[in-house]
């Protein structure tokens, strides 16, 4: 008897093979086009598209900004013929219309800013959790 053979009822069996490899390597995914942030580095199609869309939101942002501050501000003189009560009432001896377009504004523009500032800065952050994701 062999020493890799095993008897078994009178014939012998020859050792079964077995076939060593490597460990298996997990297949890596293909990568479809090119990471977003050299997209819009390179300024390929789609990192155009992707500049755009910031740009767009922005935009929207800021023209959405303008109307209300513009609205706020071009309603007063309106408000101020139509009801000319308002043009009477004074405090400390300045009409009220004075002290409202003089004073009242810049408070108002400072919170449109404030809160234009704010928007902006996470429609930027979102815009990289979304370049950064991918």
């Amino acid at each position: 008897m062999t020493p890799g053979s095993v008897e078994g009822r009178g014939r012998a069996r020859q050792p079964q093979r077995v076939r060593v490899t490597g460990p298996r390597m997990a297949a890596r995914p293909a990568s479809p086009s090119l990471a977003p942030r050299r997209e819009i580095d390179e300024q390929t199609g789609i990192g155009e598209v992707y500049m755009r869309s910031l740009m767009r939101q922005q935009l929207r942002l800021g023209l959405s900004v303008l109307a209300v501050v513009a609205i706020g501000l071009g309603s007063m003189p309106l408000l101020f013929a139509l009801v000319p009560a308002l043009s009477e009432i004074r405090l400390y001896s300045v009409p009220l219309p004075w002290l409202l377009i003089g004073v009242g504004v810049y408070p108002a523009l400072v919170l449109a800013a404030w809160w234009h500032v704010r928007a902006a800065e996470r429609a930027e952050r979102d815009f990289a959790e979304i370049v950064e994701r991918h």
